[in-house]
């Protein structure tokens, strides 16, 4: 009788035991990495995400964002998303088609001829093609979110034509797709952190960047690059995703729940960040900025064509994901 009480307090002991650790596993508060300013479009999605995750999973699942890439620069925070150390972040296409190679394919200079056939696209089987790639390498997407069109801007010249470019130090994302797309246009591609723009544009290290307007704004470097021209050379979604290891400790019901917090949030920033666009625009122009629009593109687009076929030679087996986005102009 007494080895029979001594099994049954066993068992009990083991079960609390086993419900503590549970408990404690699924209020662990995930982190998150934002490269942002906090009132940012992007920032404002996240914060979002956290919120419905902590509200319509009653507490089981907490998050805090940390914004000003407090976490490190972009490159390094992917590379923690994919180890686990980071748990989920909002991340450009670009530093990530570094570790995925089918997202390199949305950083091909023209490949997406205006932001909403981009949406359509990245939220159908465009989307999922390069969201199996990002999966496969330890990162799942929850939500495509917009950084609007990519155009130049500098301290010398307005740029109306690729000539306009020869010569000029432009600070680039780090991703050789970048570095070959300004020197198609005979100028000299430096990849640096996004932290050290300004500094670099003030000082003459680099002449100036490349840049969406609330990117251009926010950070001010409209003050020390008073030339800013639309191009729109680059469309590059953005994601809120997940890392792997993090998305599998979720139950399934977890899991659908981060899902559509995901695709919920991704829906807010495209909204705020059109709004904010147009407020950017407004603003550098009020602050002294000369915004020349590039009407005709066709000789940028010529100039790119080595781009496509380096790109191609070397990832043949992303030929029809081009042709898959191509062919829906």
């Amino acid at each position: 009788m007494k080895i029979h009480r001594s099994v049954q307090r066993f068992a009990f002991a083991t079960a609390i035991c086993s419900t503590v650790v549970a408990s404690a596993a699924s209020a662990a508060e995930l982190r998150g990495w934002n490269i942002h300013v906090e009132d940012y479009p992007v920032s404002i999605g996240m914060e979002s995400f956290a919120e419905d995750l902590a509200e319509k999973t009653g507490g089981e699942i907490t998050a805090k964002v940390y914004h000003n890439a407090v976490l490190g620069d972009q490159p390094d925070a992917i590379e923690q998303l994919r180890l686990g150390v980071i748990d989920f972040g909002e991340f450009n296409l670009g530093p990530m088609g570094q570790a995925v190679p089918e997202a390199n394919v949305t950083s091909l200079p023209f490949i997406f001829s205006s932001v909403p056939e981009m949406y359509e696209l990245m939220d159908g089987a465009v989307g999922e093609a390069i969201g199996e790639g990002m999966k496969a390498k330890g990162i799942i997407p929850l939500g495509w979110y917009g950084a609007g069109a990519r155009s130049f801007y500098n301290s010398i010249q307005p740029i109306n034509t690729p000539a306009d470019v020869e010569g000029m130090k432009v600070r680039v994302m780090s991703n050789d797709l970048f570095v070959k797309m300004v020197e198609a246009m005979d100028g000299n591609a430096t990849p640096m952190a996004f932290g050290e723009v300004y500094q670099s544009i003030k000082t003459g290290v680099v002449d100036g960047a490349e840049n969406n307007p609330p990117s251009y704004e926010s950070t001010n470097h409209y003050e020390v690059a008073q030339y800013y021209s639309l191009t729109e050379h680059l469309i590059i979604p953005e994601c809120l995703c997940m890392s792997l290891k993090t998305w599998e400790k979720l139950t399934p019901e977890q899991q659908e729940i981060t899902m559509q917090a995901g695709r919920d949030s991704a829906l807010l920033q495209r909204e705020l960040w059109a709004e904010r666009e147009a407020a950017s625009l407004e603003k550098v122009e009020a602050g002294g900025t000369t915004v020349n629009t590039v009407e005709d593109k066709a000789a940028f687009q010529d100039a790119m064509t080595p781009v496509y076929e380096a790109f191609l030679a070397d990832n043949p087996d992303l030929t029809d994901l081009v042709n898959m986005i191509r062919s829906a102009e």
